[in-house]
């Protein structure tokens, strides 16, 4: 379908008042990325080519956090009914397409897949495509009625006859429309109704009356779950990552305890990646192949090269670049830094704003001392270094190719390479006097307890 035009509308003015956020309800976030980003990013992958974005309340910060340029946002000003809100969009409809998409901003598990089907119905002549589901318990929903491969209606459960009561084929809300026929229809809809609302499933008589052909297309249900308080929010969540951990195993990598490890939105995994139990992907991550992430570590923002080995208890920040076969081990943190090939930071560290040759090795304890307060500053270290444990690097400082800073130093000035650097106090030793200290110290207890 490469050849058909698609536009592609996304209604994002619902308030959202059961989330009980001073949060636009589509801001709030599955995965790291609000609910409409999900929409678009699945008509994106439909092919739809321009998409309209409806927004209501926080129009603003909308299309702050969309952050898409190519994108076209219209604002409805009045709360009129679904068609009025698609009818927002009506310079973008009026372009003229092949297909339109009417999709929900609330709908986070939308497939891209279940659109390209609606498309393809499009291509093979039909006027409208209504995706509906199958539920067991369809009171409330609007009923698909059907015959002969058609659809006849969109019957609200209030308007249903006992027998179309137990139709268990469901409107689900989303809609394929074909672009010659899409403006004339919603404006043709009327607002006869009680509430006085234009609405988008009126669509349908229209077209009917008019001899178009219309059909229904079944898709899962969880493609058309909408989200409209936090309980739900957390299922799209439970949802959507069930989704990933399964598409991230067929893909090669082995999670050890599947339930335990959450991805974000754009998280990349290559080959053969070992990820054991409590594993948090943040925003941002890519990891290549045959690296292993060890338990209770959480990365963001972060590049991992191939062969890498990342905890248990690591943080990986933003910034955060691991070499091939580089180490970062446990209760470790790494922000905005770099490591090279075969580097090690293995045991209770803090290294940021700072980069690392290949081979070095930064003892336990170590501390890249990079703020003043006001200003970051850089640490450098280079290639096969070794940094003794307990040391305190004050930044901006470099260490040399093969330097070696004994541990327990601080360092504030420049090492080169293959020095060796101390930056300590000298030991003292006095003779017999550990018993003098203790004497001291139990009479200063024994005073205070006076």
């Amino acid at each position: 379908m490469t050849d058909r035009r698609c536009l592609s509308i996304v209604l994002a003015a619902g308030e959202g008042t059961r989330m009980k956020s001073a949060l636009p309800k589509v801001l709030h976030k599955v995965a790291g990325l609000p609910l409409v980003g999900h929409v678009v990013v699945a008509a994106r992958a439909a092919g739809a080519g321009d998409i309209a974005v409806v927004v209501g309340r926080g129009a603003a910060e909308v299309q702050a956090a969309l952050g898409d340029s190519t994108l076209d946002v219209f604002t409805q000003t009045e709360r009129l009914g679904t068609a009025h809100a698609v009818l927002a969009a009506r310079e973008a409809l009026a372009r003229g397409y092949d297909d339109v998409l009417v999709l929900f901003g609330d709908t986070p598990l939308v497939e891209a897949e279940a659109l390209t089907l609606a498309r393809s119905r499009l291509a093979q002549g039909a006027a409208i495509v209504v995706m509906g589901f199958r539920t067991e318990r369809p009171a409330g929903y609007g009923r698909l009625i059907e015959q002969d491969g058609a659809l006849l209606a969109i019957r609200e459960d209030k308007d249903c006859t006992e027998a179309e009561r137990t139709i268990t084929f469901c409107n689900g809300g989303l809609m394929a429309i074909s672009g010659r026929d899409a403006l004339s229809l919603l404006e043709a809809v009327g607002n006869s109704n009680a509430k006085g609302e234009y609405y988008l499933t009126d669509i349908v008589a229209i077209a009917r009356e008019r001899g178009l052909p219309v059909v229904a297309q079944e898709v899962g249900a969880e493609s058309v779950m909408g989200v409209n308080n936090r309980a739900e929010l957390a299922e799209a969540e439970g949802i959507w990552q069930r989704r990933r951990r399964t598409a991230a195993m067929l893909d090669g990598a082995t999670l050890l305890a599947p339930e335990t490890v959450f991805f974000s939105h754009d998280t990349r995994l290559g080959a053969d990646v070992l990820v054991e139990p409590n594993v948090f992907f943040g925003p941002g991550v890519e990891v290549a192949a045959g690296v292993t992430i060890h338990a209770f570590s959480h990365l963001e923002g972060t590049n991992v090269e191939a062969g890498a080995e990342i905890g248990p208890f690591a943080r990986l920040r933003p910034g955060a670049k691991l070499g091939r076969k580089s180490k970062v081990g446990n209760f470790c943190e790494v922000k905005k830094a770099v490591l090279g090939e075969g580097a090690k930071v293995n045991h209770l560290t803090y290294i940021g704003d700072a980069s690392i040759g290949a081979g070095s090795n930064i003892g336990a304890g170590t501390i890249t001392c990079n703020y003043d307060g006001l200003n970051k500053f850089e640490t450098r270290i280079g290639s096969n270094a070794f940094i003794g444990s307990n040391s305190s690097l004050v930044a901006p400082v470099s260490i040399g190719d093969g330097a070696y800073v004994a541990s327990g130093s601080v360092i504030t000035q420049d090492v080169p390479a293959n020095a060796l650097a101390f930056g300590r106090a000298r030991q003292k030793v006095i003779e017999d006097r550990a018993d003098d200290l203790r004497a001291r110290q139990q009479a200063i207890k024994a005073s205070a307890k006076k």
